[in-house]
């Protein structure tokens, strides 16, 4: 392969990574950190443009084929960058008001993307393993980027031991399919299974320790103790990207190493999805009926969508890898819209935390209502909105592969996960108002408010037009294999 044409392949990650090192450079001797966020958006858009220069039905491969460009890297990645510009578009004034604005929170953004497109871009275990290495750390770090919050310290001790032990499982599942096989290349793994001399009983434990190091990373029960913890305790634009824009690099992973590494074991990994997804889907919503605390409740929703999603996959369909692409992108458009309508009712006095602080939302700010009533109706579930297509979706892909029952406790779930989407927007509607709101609410910053007010109608308008984002998840997932 010549220079240009590896260039031409890594380019957006070598332009995040000298982005990354200059602004850490940059905020230790310049303060300037709206100059910084420039910086960071910028290097958003070029390697977007880097990224979308890439064909979309060829799959192109660097490092001795341990980095891959496909149509799945070039879906993700570019969801990436837009998902991480309207993070930091939401962050800056909560960070401001509160002295966390400087370089070291761009810096650790950017190197965890740069471990995002890593895990998405990879097709090696080598290159998977140090991308999601990269992106762990940061993501650890971040977590206790606000050094005076002791829950914050305490969520992120939580997050680094768990995750340190799911790490361990991952990697013992890699070394046993490297034992197995002689191979860390991906494809390989894949041609060399079909091997019959491979010993079944070990090829299982590595498939289980392989599962269960995914699992974690989506948050999925039973491996979702760190999620709650981790979203309450982490500043509330740190909970944003950790819940939204490291998403995508959990799907990739689990594409990468079940669709096309362990493809031959596809009824054995396609039980473990079912089963993972049904309990996260119950477990998720029943679980955040009890929930007081607003951030803790859109934690056990995550774990719940999570469930709609491996539901998806386990089909092991065309159909389905494109629904549950879909549902990613939807899922985190939501996220975004919900946790920027948090910060936005929050300021320097006191942070939204409690259901409770939303009383009388309707009344004293009928805009901010009106935008909560979206978002929490697309996240239910319900039409027009983009999330009642997401979830369709994924129940259609289920029953044309043939899996009535499992349709059938996904649409339970759903219907329980309505009750507490619905009791949020009762409280801001019916409730009488409350002196919390007051407190909370009183700034405004109009670019957070034009992005926030996008964000949400965008749930809306694409929930009219579905069609579209259907489409383009179905040529992605069409052009994978």
């Amino acid at each position: 392969m010549t220079l240009s044409t590896l260039l031409t392949i890594a380019v957006p990650e070598i332009i995040i990574l000298i982005a990354a090192m200059s602004v850490l450079l940059l905020g230790v001797f310049y303060k300037n950190t709206t100059s910084l966020f420039g910086i960071t958006q910028l290097t958003l858009l070029i390697a977007a443009y880097f990224t979308a220069q890439l064909p979309i039905d060829l799959k192109l491969t660097a490092f001795n084929e341990m980095f891959i460009a496909d149509s799945l890297s070039m879906f993700l990645k570019l969801l990436s960058y837009f998902a991480l510009s309207l993070v930091l578009i939401y962050s800056r004034s909560f960070l401001q008001s509160r002295n966390l604005h400087n370089g070291e929170f761009y810096a650790l953004t950017l190197f965890a993307l740069l471990g995002i497109n890593l895990i998405i871009s990879s097709y090696h275990l080598l290159s998977l393993y140090m991308g999601l290495e990269l992106l762990s750390l940061s993501l650890y770090t971040l977590v206790a980027f606000d050094r005076n919050r002791p829950e914050a310290t305490e969520a992120a001790m939580k997050y680094f031991v768990l995750g340190a032990v799911a790490s361990g499982f991952l990697l013992y599942g890699f070394s046993m399919l490297y034992g197995i096989t002689g191979s860390l290349q991906i494809a390989e793994i894949s041609s060399r299974l079909s091997d019959a001399s491979i010993n079944p009983v070990v090829l299982s434990f590595a498939l289980v320790f392989v599962v269960v190091g995914i699992a974690f990373k989506f948050g999925a029960a039973p491996f979702q103790l760190w999620v709650p913890d981790v979203y309450q305790g982490s500043a509330t634009p740190i909970t944003m990207f950790i819940g939204s824009v490291p998403k995508f690099a959990s799907v990739a992973m689990l594409i990468r190493l079940l669709f096309q590494g362990l493809d031959h074991m596809v009824l054995d990994w396609q039980a473990m999805l079912l089963i993972m997804a049904i309990v996260s889907m119950l477990f998720g919503n029943i679980t955040a009926i009890a929930q007081t605390k607003i951030k803790r409740l859109l934690a056990y929703s995550a774990i719940s969508h999570v469930g709609f999603m491996f539901l998806g996959l386990a089909t092991g369909t065309i159909t389905g890898i494109a629904s549950a692409l879909m549902y990613i992108a939807v899922y985190v458009l939501m996220t975004l819209a919900s946790f920027g309508l948090i910060i936005h009712l929050s300021n320097q006095g006191k942070e939204l935390d409690q259901i409770t602080d939303l009383s009388g939302l309707g009344k004293q700010k009928p805009w901010c209502a009106f935008l909560l009533l979206l978002i929490f109706l697309s996240l239910a579930g319900i039409p027009p909105t983009i999330g009642f297509y997401a979830k369709f979706s994924i129940i259609q892909a289920t029953i044309q592969f043939g899996w009535i029952w499992p349709a059938v406790i996904a649409v339970m779930s759903a219907l329980i996960g309505i009750f507490y989407y619905l009791r949020i927007i009762k409280v801001a509607y019916f409730d009488e108002p409350g002196k919390n709101l007051n407190q909370v609410s009183k700034s405004s910053n109009n670019e957070l408010s034009v992005t926030l007010s996008i964000n949400t109608i965008s749930l809306l308008i694409i929930g009219l037009f579905p069609s579209s984002l259907m489409d383009i998840a179905t040529l992605t997932s069409a052009l994978i294999f």
